[in-house]
């Protein structure tokens, strides 16, 4: 059985760490490369990187920032926010990132994410999916699609969309509740087991996490492949390889953290 993946969640704005609940009342909490290297240390598997305004702005990732956290890390490195043109997720895969992440310009624009996997294959390639509860009848799961930073719901069906991305190339879907985000009450298992369940890529359960059973119940009940946390590392309630010590307890498959910890000691 593949190893489940622990993933921090860096959203960055205006060059800063933030966190916020469901997308809104954000705070900042201080320098991303300090907080990226910390979690690589304690024994992350990747990290994902944010920029949460970039969509909304209408501007480009802050590459400066993108570079300095892949000179702090050694794991695989996610970045996303405002990529809309094949040649600005080139600079930020130069910048030091392994993947890119499409979320609004790709709702917007499904053939930028066939570009992508042309371009630099599908392993480089992440859905971002901000989905919330709906009652839309043109939503069969009863999860709606909602872009630019969780400001504009699409009418989108979300299982129909990541089934049409996973056709069109991306190589995993990161799945983010706008319901869950940031609550710290648990992952949104219904959407991201159905999700999960009809795709043949990897899924990445984000927003709710707030104590190790949850992460325990998206990588088992919810099916995911791996796990995004945020707040209950980002306010030092856990750190990463307390989690991971609780996953192993329970069976679940992850990556030891010792050899990282003493390498860099």
């Amino acid at each position: 059985m593949l190893s489940k993946r622990l993933i921090p969640c860096l959203d960055v704005r205006d060059g800063l760490l933030t966190k916020g609940v469901k997308f809104l009342e954000n705070q900042n909490l201080g320098d991303p490369v300090a907080a990226a290297r910390r979690y690589y240390l304690e024994g992350a598997d990747e990290i994902v990187f944010y920029d949460i305004t970039a969509s909304a702005e209408g501007r480009g990732i802050f590459l400066k920032v993108v570079e300095k956290v892949a000179e702090a890390i050694f794991i695989p490195f996610s970045v996303g926010g405002g990529l809309s043109s094949v040649n600005q997720m080139r600079d930020v895969l130069l910048a030091g990132a392994e993947k890119v992440s499409l979320n609004s310009a790709a709702v917007k624009n499904p053939t930028l994410i066939s570009q992508a996997a042309a371009a630099f294959g599908s392993q480089a390639v992440v859905l971002g999916l901000d989905a919330r509860k709906t009652n839309d009848p043109h939503c069969p799961s009863g999860y709606e699609v909602v872009i630019n930073g969780g400001r504009l719901p699409t009418g989108r069906d979300a299982l129909g969309w990541a089934l049409e991305a996973e056709r069109l190339g991306v190589g995993e879907i990161c799945l983010n509740s706008i319901d869950a985000d940031g609550t710290q009450d648990g992952y949104e298992l219904t959407v991201t087991r159905r999700v999960a369940e009809a795709v043949t890529v990897p899924v990445i359960a984000s927003g709710g996490a707030g104590e190790p059973r949850h992460l325990w119940e998206a990588l088992t009940v919810g099916q995911a492949s791996a796990a995004l946390v945020a707040s209950i590392v980002h306010f030092r309630q856990y750190e990463i390889y307390v989690l991971k010590n609780y996953l192993m307890e329970r069976g679940c498959p992850v990556r030891p953290v010792g050899w990282i910890k003493s390498s860099d000691q």
